[in-house]
């Protein structure tokens, strides 16, 4: 059975709750993601903060600079433990139209993260090794 930790990046961008609210809003713009984890200073998953939490932003009295990501983040965030099988994430992403997910270990802390395009990326590859035979 192929799961999460088959398939996750290590090698994820993320935040925690103290960052100022621009300071993570130009990391998500110059890295050209949609959301990334927010955690604890142990790594423990804490929320998500996502472009369309950013978009708050647009009021007037959130205009405020000492604004953080607690301020804005979705808590809980939902994620995925690193046993979990890929065809549970899979469904979980085309019911809910997630493009990342973030995936934890036991203790809930950040381990990597999964998004649309590893997944779609793994399948192309093995159906064309396939069709290649």
């Amino acid at each position: 059975m192929l799961t999460a930790k088959d398939f996750m990046k290590t090698d994820v961008i993320w935040v925690k709750k103290q960052t100022p609210i621009y300071e993570a809003g130009v990391l998500l713009i110059k890295n050209g993601i949609t959301d990334m984890p927010v955690v604890e200073d142990d790594m423990t998953l804490a929320g998500i903060i996502t472009e369309k939490n950013l978009l708050r932003l647009s009021y007037a009295d959130e205009y405020k600079k000492n604004k953080t990501v607690e301020d804005f983040m979705t808590q809980p965030a939902v994620h995925y433990r690193e046993n979990e099988s890929l065809k549970t994430i899979c469904d979980f992403m085309m019911i809910n139209r997630f493009r990342e997910i973030p995936i934890t270990s036991t203790k809930n802390q950040m381990v990597g993260i999964i998004s649309r395009p590893d997944i779609l990326n793994y399948i192309l590859q093995s159906r064309y090794a396939d069709t290649a035979d």
